[in-house]
Formats: structure tokens, sequence, C-alpha cells
């Protein structure tokens, strides 16, 4: 086991950078890629032996601010959250919400139909269903003893 020494700046500064900044960074096929985007909304996803579902919460964004792509096998959901325009006579007090662009990208793996993707937008959450390819689909072969 190999010893380090305790560095209490780095590990506040890691901190804070892991806590207050948004979760942009990505990996795919060991390149560390950078999203650009003011923030990142938070996604679920889930897979079933037929789909794989991506869940997307974006509150306060119109359906027309949100374009959907896939490209070379990444799955990119971009748009904006738009702030609305300060009044006269009206203060903030806390702001605590995320404004402007975001853009979340996912690496598809090679077993879904990405021609088939469907995308439904209700109540300010993206579902996203990604079926999958029929011979990726798990088979039940029975095997008979002789």
């Amino acid at each position: 086991m190999k010893l380090s020494t305790w560095d209490p700046l780095k590990e506040m500064e890691d901190v804070i950078t892991r806590y207050l900044k948004p979760a942009n960074r990505l990996s795919m096929n060991k390149q560390d890629l950078l999203a650009t985007g003011d923030w990142a909304p938070r996604a679920d996803i889930l897979e079933t032996d037929s789909e794989f579902t991506v869940k997307l919460d974006l509150p306060e964004v119109k359906k027309d601010d949100v374009k959907i792509t896939v490209d070379n096998g990444v799955l990119s959901i971009r748009g904006e959250r738009k702030q609305e325009k300060e009044e006269k006579g009206t203060q903030y007090h806390r702001i605590e919400c995320h404004y402007g662009n975001f853009v979340r990208s996912f690496s598809l793996p090679d077993n879904v139909a990405e021609d088939q993707i469907e995308a439904v937008y209700e109540n300010g959450v993206l579902f996203l269903a990604i079926p999958k390819t029929e011979e990726s689909k798990p088979k039940q072969i029975e095997v008979t003893i002789k």
C-alpha cells in the first residue's frame, strides 16, 4: 500500500470543484470530453430487456427549446432554460435555479436501434425510449442432457 501526505487545502479544493461546478465532464472511449453549457440537468438511465430509458429533469424548459440528436453513437440533448425578466419593484433575495444553455451527452451501446428512439416531454420531464436491437435481447436456450 502506498502512503501519501494529506493535503487539507487540496482536499478542500476538490470538494469545492466537485459540488459547485455542474457535472459536465463525460467520459467516452477513454477521452475526456467537456460538454459546453451553463448547467447540466439531472438524468436517470434505466434498462429493461427490451430498451434503455433516459429521464431528464427539465423544469421550466419549453419543449421547443430542446433539441435531441444522435451522432456517431452519442446521444446529445441540448436546450435552454430562460430566466424571467426582472420586473420593476421585484427584488430577488436568492436564485438557486440554473438558467441558460444546457448539454447532456451519453455514449450509446452498440446494441440499440438509434433510428427508433422516441421522446416524450411532459410536466418538465423528458423521457427517451431507446429500443434494443433484436440480436441483443436476452434469449433463453434450453439444453437437453444426453
